[in-house]
C-alpha cells in the first residue's frame, strides 16, 4: 500500500518526527496534526487513506476525534496508546477505531498494523464468506466447515464468529461483542464470552490452550487473525 497518504495525529515532536521518517522511508506520504481542531479540518479539507491517532491531544482526546470521524466516514483509524490508557484505548476502539499499537512501538509492527488496517479498507465489501486456512465461514448459510467436515456450532458460538469475522484481523472489545451478540444492555458480562469463546477454540484450534486462530487481548477484547496478522 506504499503512496497511500497518512494523517499523524500526536502532539510530542519526537514521536512525530520518528513517524514521518518511518511512514516516508515504507513509501507513504505524511502530513501531520498536533490538535484535534487541526486534526479535523486536515480530515474535512485532504482526507487521508489512513489516519495514525494519539490519544491524548492538547485540545481534546483521541476518542473525541473518533467519534467525530465515524459520523461521516470510514476511514481506518489506527490508534497511539500509551502503556497506562487501557481505558481509553477501549473507549477509541468502541467509538470506531480500528486497531491500537502501544507506545513504545517498533517500526516492524507499526507498519505490519498500517498494513492491515488499509488491507482490510480495501477489501470491506460484504463477502458473505470468510475464509481463513481450512476453515470457511459462511456469513449468508450459517455454517463453519474446516476442510471437508462441517463443525456444529451453537447459535450464540456461532453469532460471537460472525461478528469477530465481520471484523476479521480487527481487535473486536469485549461490550461490542456483548451488545452485538446479546444486546444493547450487555456490556459488562465479560464471563459470558469466556465461557462461549472457549468452547469456540475447541472446536476450531489445533490446540485450544494454545489460540492461534481467535486470540485474546487481555483487558481488551478479542481478535480472529487473518494470517497475515
Amino acid at each position: 500500500m506504499s503512496g497511500s497518504r497518512v494523517l499523524v495525529v500526536d502532539d510530542e515532536p519526537q514521536i512525530v518526527r520518528g513517524l514521518k521518517i518511518i511512514l516516508r522511508s515504507a513509501g507513504y506520504e505524511v502530513e501531520s496534526a498536533e490538535t484535534k481542531s487541526h486534526a479535523l479540518a486536515l480530515l474535512a479539507s485532504r482526507p487521508p487513506d489512513v489516519l495514525v491517532l494519539d490519544l491524548v491531544l492538547p485540545d481534546g482526546g483521541g476518542v473525541e476525534v473518533c467519534e467525530e470521524v465515524r459520523g461521516w466516514s470510514r476511514l481506518p483509524i489506527l490508534v497511539l496508546s500509551a502503556v497506562g490508557d487501557e481505558r481509553e484505548k477501549v473507549r477509541a476502539l468502541d467509538a470506531g477505531a480500528d486497531d491500537y499499537i502501544t507506545k513504545p512501538f517498533g517500526t516492524d509492527e507499526l507498519l505490519a498494523r498500517l498494513r492491515a488496517v488499509l488491507r482490510r479498507s480495501l477489501q470491506a465489501g460484504g463477502n458473505p464468506s470468510v475464509e481463513i486456512g481450512d476453515i470457511t465461514i459462511d456469513l449468508a448459510d450459517r455454517r463453519v466447515s474446516r476442510g471437508e467436515e462441517e463443525v456444529h456450532l451453537t447459535p450464540i458460538e456461532f453469532e460471537l464468529l460472525r461478528v469477530l469475522a465481520q471484523h476479521l484481523g480487527r481487535l473486536v472489545t469485549h461490550r461490542q461483542l456483548l451488545r452485538e451478540v446479546w444486546g444493547p444492555e450487555y456490556g459488562r458480562e465479560t464471563h459470558y464470552l469466556r465461557v462461549h469463546v472457549a468452547h469456540i477454540r475447541a472446536k476450531l484450534e489445533d490446540d485450544a490452550s494454545r489460540p492461534q486462530l481467535l486470540v485474546t487481548e487481555p483487558g481488551v477484547g478479542y481478535r480472529l487473525r487473518d494470517g497475515a496478522n
